[in-house]
């Protein structure tokens, strides 16, 4: 349905049903985390349609000041909504689950909470779209599937604070599709950044790769990065100005070949050729550094505890460093991730569902999550508080955020670019001609989808 509104007109219709009902089936899940079983939505008479007077804005208008009023004046039965959190925000959902439904006392709630991994949910939504949650949390890759699909409202009022406003920018612009928003930003902490020991390492030291593998190796430790992952290499090729970029078609574009793309690849053997510089996993890395031995890795906020363990008073974090490309020093890229809450277009309380979707991303929600779980906010008063900004690993993140960008890449990259991860960290001990290598990859990286 197209859909016009006046912030007013929107508030009734969002209400009274016009677009298409969710239905109390429960979507598919994998078996580790299956919803609880959801409520029956309400039935609501069909009404018709109001006129409507005005075109949709392209981004989010703020709603009327009384639209809120008009969404509760407009609603003559229990509102009936299904929510889908991971596992771990049970607890921090629930209590704000509560909180929402206490701030519109004469509203009958019937809220059913179910348990969905961010990582997941794109899955389990598109499995049946019309039958998933009204409100669900998902990654921030997923989103262009969500939109194609249908999956995802776009945000198109705003009725206790500005969405697009409140956010980081990079937020803002992983939960966009064609300048349009659809998402609600909620966490913006998944991507990686340095973490070290403050006793092996300066402030300076940290600032370039090469130093700091001198530093390591001198102290017989280890720097750790997981160089034979496509979602870390890219930090190298980018950083060094090559591109990797999501076509419509799924497909991906990639200058990886390009000149200067046998440079990246030389800069990588050549510091894999130190010892002191470990190619690595997550799992291996936090084993490492408990035993004493990684004294620095690459890696992101969920390795944190781990490290601030180890390390105690001397843990440190970071922006990644800068690395030498024929002599040049360039910043290392990454790619940032973050948390999205998004809205069942085919909600039958399609107004509530918004309005809940925002109390879930508000300044105070995004403070409690970090509270509750260490998460870091992507409202930008609530990343700007001193409890998250004296956090070293929140803080490293935003800093390496002006290198960063959100992760859009489609499926025939992660494969060709482990492979290649794989051979320049084991010092391409087969000798292959680095502009064949390179070639070969980025064939693989932009086959097209079939």
């Amino acid at each position: 349905m197209k859909k016009k509104v006046l912030a007013t007109l929107l508030a009734a219709a969002m209400t009274a049903g016009v677009l298409a009902g969710c239905g109390g089936d429960t979507a598919q899940t994998p078996a580790a985390e299956t919803p609880a079983a959801e409520t029956p939505a309400a039935e609501t008479p069909a009404t018709e349609e109001a006129p409507a007077t005005e075109e949709a804005p392209e981004a989010a208008a703020p709603a009327a000041d009384d639209a809120i009023a008009n969404l509760i004046a407009a609603t003559t039965g229990p509102v009936a909504m299904t929510v889908w959190a991971s596992e771990e925000d049970q607890d921090l959902t629930t209590k704000l689950l509560d909180q929402f439904k206490a701030l519109y006392p004469d509203v009958t709630f019937e809220i059913t909470l179910g348990a969905e991994s961010e990582s997941t949910a794109k899955d389990t939504v598109l499995t049946d779209v019309e039958s998933a949650a009204d409100v669900y949390a998902f990654a921030d890759d997923q989103i262009n599937d969500l939109v194609q699909a249908g999956a995802l409202q776009e945000v198109v009022a705003n009725y206790t604070y500005d969405v697009a406003a409140s956010n980081v920018a990079g937020a803002v612009e992983a939960a966009g599709v064609d300048g349009k928003l659809y998402a609600y930003p909620m966490t913006a902490d998944n991507g990686y950044f340095m973490f070290y020991d403050a006793s092996v390492f300066t402030a300076d030291d940290v600032k370039s790769l090469e130093k700091m593998i001198e530093v390591a190796d001198a102290a017989g430790k280890k720097v750790a990065m997981c160089v034979s992952d496509g979602w870390y290499i890219y930090s190298f090729f980018q950083g060094a100005g090559l591109q990797l970029s999501l076509n419509d078609d799924g497909s991906n574009t990639c200058t990886w070949n390009a000149a200067g793309g046998t440079d990246v690849a030389q800069a990588i053997i050549d510091l894999a050729a130190n010892d002191a510089f470990v190619d690595m996993t997550d799992e291996e890395m936090a084993t490492q550094i408990a035993e004493g031995n990684v004294v620095a890795c690459v890696n992101g906020t969920w390795r944190a505890e781990t490290a601030q363990q180890a390390w105690g008073d001397n843990y440190a974090a970071t922006k990644l460093p800068t690395f030498k490309v024929a002599g040049k020093d360039c910043q290392m890229s990454s790619y940032s991730g973050y948390k999205l809450i998004g809205v069942n277009p085919h909600s039958k309380n399609l107004g509530w569902a918004m309005l809940l979707a925002e109390y879930l991303t508000n300044e105070e929600s995004q403070k409690a999550r970090f509270e509750a779980r260490g998460l870091g906010p992507a409202n930008n008063a609530a990343a700007a508080s001193p409890e998250v900004q004296s956090n070293p690993a929140i803080a490293a993140l935003a800093e390496q955020a002006a290198y960063a960008t959100p992760q859009r890449v489609g499926g025939k990259y992660w494969d060709p670019a482990k492979t290649l991860g794989q051979i320049l960290a084991s010092g391409n001990p087969d000798g292959t001609d680095l502009q064949q290598l390179l070639d070969t990859t980025v064939e693989g990286i932009t086959a097209p989808i079939e």
